[in-house]
């Protein structure tokens, strides 16, 4: 794949106060915008052609929008051995084709539900001592010596029924 970049035929030209020099306004003319399309995810971009050029040397080539780019560094960090940006590139391309071949879930509803019955599932199945831990150092020393800790001395309900 390679990049795929779009001229601008109405480039925007930023103009600059008098004060600036006139070699200023000749670079800032000659900046023109185009349209580059990320190699992964399709996305489209307005860059200028010496930014497209920076990002296609840093990727063997390719064009990727710094959305992927970040992905890429992730693919990098989260490896458990030494990947070239390549191989880690070629991980996020892989990943992104099987995305978008997915196509969105027939019915997003029940999918969300489903989601969420997972999430629940999971946090009922962990061991509850990870889930409830205790939140201060006197709780703990009153286990180990043997305290009960906070008892309650009397029911608030008979006050309430005899009212």
């Amino acid at each position: 794949m390679s990049a795929t970049v779009i001229s601008d035929p109405n480039p925007v030209v930023i103009s600059a106060p008098e004060t600036q020099p006139v070699a200023s306004l000749l670079a800032t003319a000659q900046n023109e915008v185009e349209f580059a399309i990320c190699d992964c995810c399709g996305l489209t971009e307005e860059c200028t052609p010496a930014y497209i050029e920076r990002v296609q040397e840093r990727y063997h080539g390719k064009w990727i929008c710094g959305l992927c780019a970040e992905a890429v560094k992730d693919e990098i960090i989260r490896s458990e051995r030494l990947v070239s940006t390549e191989e880690a590139m070629t991980k996020h391309m892989n990943f992104c084709k099987k995305f978008k071949t997915s196509g969105p879930p027939t019915n997003p509803t029940v999918h969300l539900i489903s989601a969420m019955r997972q999430i629940l599932r999971r946090s009922l199945d962990s061991p509850r001592g990870i889930r409830s831990t205790p939140s201060s150092p006197t709780k703990m020393a009153n286990r180990e010596i043997g305290s009960p800790g906070l008892t309650r001395s009397e029911s608030c309900l008979s006050t309430l029924s005899g009212a």
